[in-house]
């Protein structure tokens, strides 16, 4: 399976589970000593300086995993080969290779609406992209249903990424969830929410799953969920 080699995991008893926040919403420093797990958001508006990829990776502790955030121009493009889809994914490869990064996130504007021709156009990017990183996940808007995502991360071998508390857990072995905040990236978690995300968790515990925050507290709701599955 294509993510089966990821690290940064943290085992519990017959499940494995990663935790982590979209972005350094801390000191990358005091975030280090938090987590192992990050999903990097500059890779998402430009190229991150070589110097602060080396910093990252220099800092970064034993086991640390990144994932980055595809450029944006890639799903304002509609995952269209062309020179522009061509460019942003060169720049990154060669981020990741800097940065010893294999897995890459990609997410799909609101305007990418589901039809034909656009589930087309996704399928052949993602088996395209599969060639350059060991894990691929994408996100898509409200008009793909999410187990018809799942059927589609099943064909290309990739991920789906899902928001576990509005449409419950993948039915894959594999499985990346991002959670954007309960009213938005504003918003927090408040405990009944949290405790509930670790009860949804543990329904499958044979599922590798990565967990991701990216609501503005998410520094803080990333440690409430880890204490809830007793992490």
């Amino acid at each position: 399976m294509p993510l089966s080699g990821w690290t940064g995991r943290v085992i519990v008893p017959s499940a494995m589970i990663t935790v982590g926040c979209a972005g350094f919403a801390v000191p990358a420093t005091r975030y280090f000593k938090e987590y192992l797990f990050v999903e990097i958001q500059e890779t998402h508006l430009a190229v991150p300086g070589r110097g602060t990829v080396r910093r990252w990776q220099r800092e970064a502790p034993a086991g640390f995993a990144f994932a980055l955030l595809g450029p944006r121009e890639i799903g304002q493009e509609g995952f269209r080969d062309g020179k522009v889809v061509e460019s942003a994914l060169k720049n990154l490869v060669d981020t990741a290779q800097e940065l010893n990064a294999r897995i890459a996130v990609f997410l799909a504007p609101p305007d990418f609406v589901k039809n034909r021709a656009n589930k087309t156009a996704l399928r052949s990017f993602l088996v395209s992209v599969r060639k350059q990183f060991d894990g691929v996940v994408f996100e898509l808007g409200p008009t793909w249903p999410p187990d018809e995502s799942d059927s589609l991360a099943e064909e290309t071998g990739s991920i789906a990424a899902r928001d576990p508390l509005q449409h419950g857990l993948s039915k894959r072995r594999l499985a990346y969830y991002r959670l954007a905040g309960p009213a938005g990236h504003k918003s927090r978690y408040e405990d009944p929410a949290i405790d509930r995300l670790a009860e949804i968790a543990m329904t499958d515990r044979a599922q590798e799953a990565t967990y991701v925050f990216s609501n503005v507290d998410m520094f803080a709701d990333a440690k409430r969920f880890r204490k809830a599955m007793g992490l």
